[in-house]
């Protein structure tokens, strides 16, 4: 049921034709800037972010982490602390070209457009419109009264204003819930950039392991075949068995199938890299390196609480739950009744005589709405709004819990790997002296050829390990990085005002709006990274 009062020219509030279109105009350019400072009830809970105990220290710890707490932040630019200029590079052209990453940035214009499109919901509204028509009726048309006139023409402009006053923040808190989901865009945006930057470090040291175990298998391969023409030798002096050539024959051919499995891996892992730097496979090449070195670095301790504010994933679910919060405002304010102001008149003539009082038509008016009864839609409504906030709140202690378990396991692994990695380079020297001691006592006839081969695969197989402890330790240190934030920090987001990408009454350069919180898009020359032949150059 709908309740209306419409005041016209008829009515009790009358107006003079020649004053009505003015007062129309008038409504419009009277509310306009006042439509924001308009008194209006907030429904919305006040809203406090959910409060955490959490512990005063990390369980884990690191080399790569200062013992001590400090206030200190990683840096944006984290993945200097490797000190590789060739995954500085890397980084670089990753940040300046990803697709995904640039496509995360466009969703957060979008989102700062349709806060502009709900913000407009509460603003006045004005139109102006034009219309001529000519009319022919038949001779034979049924009923026709012979004093009308076959041929008829109208011309008529004129224009129409409404506003609605937004007295239970409806509208505003649509638009405030626009402006927060922008926000979490932003944060979106943060936590992309992130995981690229991880993913590409990642990647690259899990290339240069493959390139340290590639060597090392063309180094035994190497000594293998030294030891099969020793063996050949000694058979065709009838010092070996064939027994023997056998087994350093299977020795050798599966170690170069073992180096043909971890050239592929590579070549896969390079192809990753490609696409990430927006390059065609086909184009992008990393050169080779025998060694690899883990990196002496240190990153600043920071305390759990902090957390909170350094990671883009937590601050996206917070601002999930700011939205769910203004969506109950908007719920609440179904119950209460809804205004509308509205004007409009114009001119109206049979020719093009138009600006005559005589030709003037126009009304104004007002209408007020409150629904009676709609079978509990508006209560079941409120009630999965504040189900939704309470879900919210859930996804965001899960969030957070999510964020502890990834640095402690990463303040955990980086510990245990470096461990690892100690030993098993002790390890690798003792199987080393093993091998060598055994070719020796072969060679003199004093061990039989199983006695070397046995200390060969052991000599191979810890090498290969030692590489893969001190690959999974730097990745395992690029993951406790990304855990901690990588250097991003909630300062970073876009402040509410910082969200509206243009003016009012802006109608020039709306290709793309400023950037705000340092995120910004390629507007005019987008297909700038469309040759996916070369790197990107800024």
């Amino acid at each position: 049921m709908m309740v209306e009062c419409l005041q016209t020219g008829a009515g009790m509030w009358r107006i003079a034709p020649s004053r009505a279109w003015r007062c129309g105009m008038l409504l419009v350019a009277l509310n306009l800037p006042a439509c924001n400072t308009f008194p209006a009830v907030d429904l919305s809970p006040t809203y406090e972010p959910a409060q955490f105990v959490v512990p005063v220290s990390w369980h884990g710890s690191s080399p790569f982490v200062e013992a001590k707490p400090s206030d200190g932040e990683l840096r944006q630019d984290w993945w200097k602390v490797f000190n590789d200029p060739i995954l500085n590079s890397l980084e670089e052209q990753a940040m300046a070209a990803n697709p995904d990453l640039q496509a995360a940035a466009e969703r957060f214009v979008q989102a700062r457009d349709v806060m502009m499109k709900a913000r407009s919901q509460y603003l006045p509204r004005a139109s102006l419109g034009f219309d001529a028509s000519g009319n022919r009726e038949s001779l034979n048309h049924l009923f026709r009264p012979h004093d009308v006139p076959l041929y008829e023409s109208t011309v008529a402009g004129g224009g129409i204003a409404s506003w609605e006053p937004d007295f239970w923040s409806a509208l505003r808190n649509a638009t405030r819930l626009e402006t927060y989901r922008a926000e979490q865009r932003a944060a979106d945006y943060g936590l992309a950039r992130l995981s690229l930057q991880a993913e590409i470090a990642a990647n690259y040291f899990a290339l240069r392991g493959y390139d340290a175990e590639n060597a090392i298998y063309t180094q035994s391969i190497a000594y293998y075949k030294q030891s099969l023409d020793l063996v050949n030798a000694q058979f065709v002096g009838e010092i070996a068995s064939a027994l023997d050539v056998a087994r350093v024959e299977s020795l050798l051919f599966s170690t170069e199938t073992k180096q043909a499995q971890i050239q592929g891996q590579r070549q896969v892992t390079e192809q990753a890299i490609a696409i990430l730097l927006n390059m065609a496979p086909a184009s992008f090449k990393i050169e080779p390196v025998d060694d690899l070195r883990v990196a002496n670095f240190t990153i600043p301790k920071s305390i759990p609480s902090t957390l909170l504010e350094r990671r883009p994933d937590i601050a996206g679910m917070e601002r999930q739950m700011a939205q769910a919060n203004r969506a109950i405002g908007i719920a609440r304010a179904a119950f209460y009744p809804n205004v509308t102001f509205r004007a409009g008149g114009g001119f109206e003539d049979a020719g093009f005589n138009l600006v005559s009082l005589a030709n003037s038509f126009w009304s104004y008016g007002s209408a007020v709405s409150l629904p009676l009864f709609q079978g509990g839609y508006r209560r079941a409504q409120l009630q999965q709004s504040w189900s939704a906030y309470r879900e919210t709140e859930d996804r965001y202690r899960s969030t957070v819990l999510n964020a502890f378990r990834e640095v402690e396991n990463g303040l955990s692994l980086t510990n245990r790997l470096t461990v690892a990695a100690n030993r098993q380079d002790a390890a690798v020297g003792a199987t080393l002296k093993t091998q060598n001691l055994s070719m020796e006592l072969y060679t003199g006839g004093l061990i039989s050829s199983l006695d070397l081969i046995y200390a060969q695969v052991n000599t191979l197989t810890a090498r290969i390990s030692s590489v893969e402890i001190k690959a999974e330790l730097l990745k395992s240190s690029v993951a406790l990085i990304r855990a901690l934030g990588g250097g991003w920090n909630r300062k970073q987001l876009p402040t509410d005002e910082q969200i509206q990408p243009f003016d009012t009454f802006q109608y020039t350069n709306l290709d793309k709006p400023q950037p705000a919180g340092g995120i910004d898009v390629n507007a005019g020359n987008n297909w700038v990274n469309n040759d996916l032949t070369k790197p990107y150059v800024p």
